[in-house]
């Protein structure tokens, strides 16, 4: 079991939530190949929109991968994006990434410069990072 971050709009990561599935980096297989089932997937959003709208700078869904591997949806025309199956724990609040910096590994030793370890389509988080992230979303 491993536990990851991904990188998305937090409107993006609330469709995948309601849609019961995890994309990351636009749909690239490459991105999503490494996810197991069985791991845990947490999405860190930095605004509402893709790059545009608030500001959210939260951890705003997690869930646990359900599928045994990535596949291909039909999402739009010429748009065919891998994904896998993922249970997102619905009771999870948003949890701003602020009063976390300091505690979490991914960040601790960051100071001013803590946003460039959150670019990209995603990142391994240890345990304690995920369960400090858990904890922060009240599940």
């Amino acid at each position: 079991m491993a536990f990851w971050m991904g990188v998305a709009s937090a409107q993006h990561a609330r469709g995948g939530r309601d849609g019961g599935f995890a994309q990351l980096g636009h749909g690239k297989h490459i991105a999503v190949k490494s996810l197991s089932k069985g791991d845990w997937i947490v999405y860190y959003s930095p605004r509402e929109g893709m790059g545009e709208g608030e500001v959210v700078q939260a951890f705003t869904t997690i869930g646990r991968v359900t599928s045994d591997a990535p596949y291909r949806a039909e999402q739009a025309m010429n748009f065919n994006p891998y994904r896998v199956d993922a249970d997102y724990l619905k009771d999870a609040e948003p949890a701003p990434i602020k009063p976390l910096l300091d505690r979490l590994r991914l960040t601790r030793d960051q100071g001013a410069h803590w946003g460039m370890v959150m670019r990209g389509p995603k990142r391994r988080l240890d345990e304690e990072d995920m369960r400090l992230i858990a904890e922060a979303m009240g599940v």
